[in-house]
């Protein structure tokens, strides 16, 4: 079952990556490449060199959990932003193959 959702940190690894890893080997990128712990239930989101498929890396309680999507047509879109961590809705707007080309922020009250 699908048991992502909004409560989890998404990082995003931002080279080609070759989608014959497995749970072991994308450990390893997160380990060495994201410098992070791949079983703190952080996802770690991985695509490959052509954009049409996508890995998912997540600890759940009990073992890792491997989500992988392979598009039959078209590429995913990557957020304009450069950040390695992303949001859960940047996350679908990918799955979804939605790309935000202009938007703006409205300015809101927040408590400092």
């Amino acid at each position: 079952m699908f048991s992502l959702s909004s409560s989890h940190q998404f990082h995003l690894y931002k080279s080609a990556c070759d989608m014959r890893k497995s749970f072991d080997s994308l450990c390893g990128l997160v380990q060495n490449e994201l410098n992070q712990v791949a079983h703190n239930g952080s996802v770690y989101i991985f695509i490959n060199r052509r954009g049409n498929q996508m890995k998912l890396l997540h600890w759940e309680p009990g073992g890792f959990v491997l989500y992988h999507k392979r598009l039959e047509q078209g590429t995913f879109a990557l957020p304009i932003h450069n950040k390695t961590q992303i949001s859960w809705s940047d996350l679908v707007l990918m799955i979804e193959g939605i790309q935000v080309l202009k938007s703006s922020h409205k300015r809101r009250f927040t408590m400092k």
